[in-house]
C-alpha cells in the first residue's frame, strides 16, 4: 500500500473566498493524497474526459504500466472514497530532452518506459481535478505531494509542459511565446497556466509540437519548473575516499 497524506478542511471561514471553498458539496469529506491502485483507473479516465474532452484520456494499458514502472510517482486525491483528482510522473535525465522533446517522447508514449531512477527530474505528465471541484484545494495537494517525492528522492526540480488551451482563439495574432508572457502578465486570464505559477513553477519557455493531438493549444505547451531547495549534490567519489582515510 502507498503512502497517505492527509489534508484537513478549514475549521472556519473568515473572508467570502472561504466561504465558498468549504461550500457544502457532495463527499466534502477530508482529502487525502495516496498512491493509485489498478482500481482507480476507470475513475482517472472518467476524470480525464470531463476535465480534458478535447483530448484522448489515458488508455488502462498506459495507466497499469505507469503504476508498474513508478508506482510512488502516481498519485490520486480522495474523498470519502471518491477519486477527485489524479496526477503522474516519472524520473528522467533532463539533459537527454530539453526542449526538443515532446509529450511522446519523454513519457515513452504514455508507458513510461523512459522512466530513469538515476535522473535527478520529476517530470509531471499530467494532473488533473474533477471540474466540481476546481477551487478546493484539489491540485495544490497533488502538487505538494509531488514535492515531497521530489524532496525525499533528492531529486533536483520538478518539470512540467503547461497547456495553453486559449491559444487557438489568438494564434493569427500572436506568437505562444507572447501568449505564455502575457498570461504571466495578467493580461490573459489562462487558469491552468496561472495556477501552476501560483504553486512555485517558473515559465521557462515554449515546446512547439509538444502534443499535437492539443488543438485548444495548437500542439503546443509552456515549460515550467519548481527547484527543489533542499536539493543535495551527490559528493564526487574522490571527495568520499579522501574523508575515508581522513576518518581511518
Amino acid at each position: 500500500m502507498g503512502s497517505v497524506e492527509t489534508f484537513p478542511r478549514k475549521p472556519g471561514a473568515g473572508t467570502i473566498a472561504d466561504v465558498w471553498r468549504v461550500a457544502p458539496l457532495a463527499g466534502a469529506g477530508e482529502l487525502r493524497v495516496r498512491e493509485m491502485r489498478l482500481e482507480d483507473c476507470a475513475a482517472i479516465r472518467a476524470l480525464q474526459r470531463f476535465a480534458a474532452p478535447a483530448l484522448p484520456p489515458s488508455t488502462l494499458q498506459q495507466l497499469e504500466s505507469q503504476r508498474h514502472i513508478f508506482p510512488e510517482g502516481q498519485l490520486v486525491a480522495v474523498v470519502d472514497g471518491l477519486i477527485v483528482g489524479a496526477a503522474s510522473a516519472l524520473v528522467v535525465q533532463w539533459d537527454d530532452y530539453a526542449l526538443d522533446h515532446t509529450w511522446k517522447t519523454v513519457t515513452g508514449e504514455g508507458y513510461f518506459t523512459t522512466h530513469d531512477p538515476r535522473g535527478r527530474t520529476l517530470y509531471g505528465t499530467e494532473l488533473t481535478v474533477d471540474v466540481n471541484r476546481r477551487g478546493f484545494g484539489v491540485g495544490r495537494a497533488l502538487y505538494q505531494a509531488q514535492r515531497r517525492i521530489c524532496r525525499r528522492m533528492n531529486l533536483r526540480r520538478i518539470i512540467a509542459a503547461a497547456r495553453l488551451p486559449g491559444y487557438s482563439a489568438m494564434k493569427d495574432a500572436i506568437s505562444p511565446e507572447i501568449y505564455a508572457m502575457k498570461v504571466i502578465w495578467g493580461d490573459i486570464a489562462d487558469p491552468m497556466m496561472r495556477f501552476q505559477m501560483s504553486q512555485g513553477f517558473h515559465y521557462c519557455g515554449v515546446i512547439h509540437d509538444y502534443l499535437p493531438e492539443d488543438r485548444e493549444s495548437c500542439g503546443h505547451a509552456a515549460l515550467i519548473v519548481w527547484l527543489n531547495p533542499l536539493h543535495t549534490p551527490p559528493r564526487p567519489p574522490a571527495a568520499i575516499e579522501s574523508e575515508r582515510r581522513r576518518v581511518a
